[in-house]
């Protein structure tokens, strides 16, 4: 009987409600959630492109760069689209499985995000303290497996996330206060218990999020203790050069995360529900927005790589 019930309090659609005491504004909200989308998808698209096509970035490194702008495009398009349907049409329904999708997508591409900038962190230290064996090391093999475990940890974790959701009986309405899917924000609508959900979540947060940080942290240790090393101020610089793209990316990345969730688990009542939700939303869009215009600024082989498509290579060597 309580499974009967349960399954009859299923909803068949959940209603997104944007950004709670913000709906007058959500066409302003919209513009520079706009910009940073189209931003994110020409700018990784152009990165994507860039490195298929020039011979010279077929190295580990770009590898790992296309990987993360693979991972970022698609986790905006996961979001985005219907952020933008909800902020100009109004269209706020989604179905109950769609939502369930929509939400294992989201943390699969987060915790893809944090694995790869892990992962390149593990291929700096590599470059820079075992140099002769750098491509020995990291092989075109080697780096489609790790890329393939990184998706399959984030994909294990994530997927009890859709069973310990749709078991929740949703008798207190469809209404969820956000632009997209999230686990907790669907889990809060629920009346059944979701202790089990909050605790398994922060489980998965400290997994994924934690044990990608310890091994940057380590990571950067063993570097640093490298570049310390080098008898030469050339050698020391251009060590660190290469090195700095990744270390703004992990600012970009982990700041906004880290804020997003220490504000939801003890700022709740101070701070209010629309600024959790924009902080939300922008956690989302800043990372792929801003990836490949640091790479490309910082990476002079990225920056030599689009002049010379741009212009072509005689005027390039030119």
């Amino acid at each position: 009987m309580p499974n009967s019930n349960s399954s009859s309090l299923t909803p068949i659609f959940f209603i997104l409600n944007g950004v709670p005491g913000l709906e007058a504004s959500h066409i302003w909200i919209s513009l520079p959630i706009c910009s940073m989308y189209l931003i994110a998808v020409l700018g990784n698209s152009g990165l994507l492109y860039l490195i298929h096509h020039e011979e010279s970035l077929h190295r580990p490194m770009y590898y790992f760069l296309a990987l993360l702008s693979f991972t970022d495009v698609t986790l905006c398009t996961t979001t985005v689209p219907n952020m933008l349907c909800i902020f100009w049409f109004n269209l706020k329904e989604i179905t109950f499985n769609a939502c369930l999708v929509q939400m294992f997508f989201v943390h699969v591409l987060t915790g893809m995000e944090s694995g790869v900038l892990m992962l390149m962190a593990l291929d700096r230290y590599v470059a820079i303290c075992y140099p002769l064996r750098y491509t020995t090391i990291l092989t075109n093999s080697v780096i489609a497996k790790a890329g393939f475990i990184t998706f399959l940890r984030g994909a294990m974790l994530i997927i009890p996330f859709t069973f310990l959701s749709k078991r929740l009986p949703y008798c207190q309405g469809n209404i969820i206060p956000h632009t997209y899917c999230d686990h907790m924000s669907v889990a809060k609508v629920s009346c059944g218990n979701v202790k089990i959900n909050a605790i398994y979540g922060l489980m998965v947060a400290l997994l994924i999020g934690v044990f990608d940080i310890c091994c940057i942290s380590v990571s950067y240790t063993m570097i640093l203790r490298a570049v310390v090393s080098l008898s030469s101020a050339d050698a020391r610089h251009k060590a660190f050069s290469t090195c700095t793209s990744h270390i703004c990316a992990i600012v970009i990345t982990y700041v906004p995360a880290f804020f997003t969730l220490f504000t939801h688990r003890f700022g709740g009542h101070t701070i209010p529900h629309h600024v959790h939700i924009l902080v939300a939303n922008f956690y989302l869009l800043l990372p792929p927005t801003m990836n490949p215009i640091v790479y490309g600024v910082k990476t002079k082989q990225i920056r030599e790589g689009v002049i010379k498509l741009l212009f072509g290579e005689k005027d390039f060597l030119a």
